[in-house]
């Protein structure tokens, strides 16, 4: 069977051959490439399924970009967001094509600044994430990307902390551009709900507040706030990302665990009782069926 979604661990392989073992512990962080340097290698086109991690993208040079149903056009340099709720490829890439992109998992940002991707309008449904440069913002850009490369390839202990900043600042600048006018349809009712949805489990987070506690946790509950049976909440949720509703939640819960096991002076049963679980030892259970490690492990 064709596979529907590409993880962050199959496209390393793809583009990178084996994974050494450094490199698999840290395979949640993040990575930065050249446009050039994938086309000397042939590999000039992603497959059109949706991934489980963000691209950021500036592209320089002629192309059609399919992103969901429509295609868009883009010509000279364009700054392309991609996100996992959507399906996307281009068309094969020509010589004289440059640029970089930089993939990243939401984990990436959740463990540490807590940027909610998921809030912003670049990564939302029906988002509009293709924005033309002038050449002063090319400029701008390729240095935010220039800085990343640089500090990617150092030692510093906390060089990962200096590239989420400059992520954000790209993030942020495409924020205040005008969005190129080619851009989604609508995507209909399912859309509408995951991104409702979506809206309602990231409320519930960052929790600050041993008073905080994660109420909505399954898809049950979700569905009977959105006023709509849980079955049409899950085939909703499969359309437009693929995925399970489950694993959403869970995938944002052990998320949030993480960041309380590493920032916070927490012991484990309050942080599993501010996650909603009913005791400690289910706590245990689940973030060790999520992540082949204990809470106590992890800190």
């Amino acid at each position: 069977m064709a596979k529907t979604t590409e993880s962050l661990e199959q496209f390393y392989r793809d583009k990178l051959g084996s994974l050494s073992e450094d490199f698999q512990k840290n395979i949640v962080q993040f990575n930065i490439f050249r446009i050039e340097d994938r086309i000397k290698t042939g590999t000039t086109s992603p497959t059109f399924i949706r991934r489980d991690f963000f691209k950021i993208m500036l592209f320089q040079g002629d192309n059609i970009f399919h992103y969901g149903n429509k295609s868009i056009p883009i010509s000279g340099n364009t700054l392309l967001f991609f996100d996992p709720h959507v399906p996307y490829t281009y068309d094969p890439l020509t010589a004289g094509t440059t640029g970089y992109f930089c993939v990243f998992k939401d984990e990436f940002f959740k463990e540490n600044l807590r940027l909610n991707l998921g809030r912003m309008p670049l990564f939302t449904m029906g988002s509009e994430p293709v924005f033309s440069l002038d050449d002063e913002k090319t400029d701008e850009v390729k240095s935010i990307f220039q800085k990343i490369i640089n500090e990617f390839d150092t030692e510093y202990i906390y060089k990962y902390e200096l590239i989420r900043n400059y992520v954000s600042e790209l993030i942020y600048l495409a924020m205040k551009l005008q969005p190129a006018k080619n851009s989604f349809a609508h995507l209909g009712a399912a859309s509408r709900i995951t991104s409702v949805f979506t809206e309602l489990l990231e409320r519930q987070f960052p929790i600050e507040s041993a008073a905080q506690r994660f109420e909505l946790r399954s898809p049950k509950v979700f569905a009977e706030r959105l006023s709509i049976h849980v079955n049409y909440l899950n085939r909703a949720i499969k359309k437009t990302t693929g995925r399970t509703t489950t694993d959403l939640i869970f995938e944002r819960l052990t998320a949030e665990a993480k960041a309380l096991l590493k920032h916070t002076n927490w012991n484990i049963g309050e942080i599993s009782y501010v996650l909603g679980f009913e005791d400690q030892a289910h706590f245990n259970n689940f973030f060790k069926k999520q992540t082949t490690m204990s809470p106590s492990a992890f800190r």
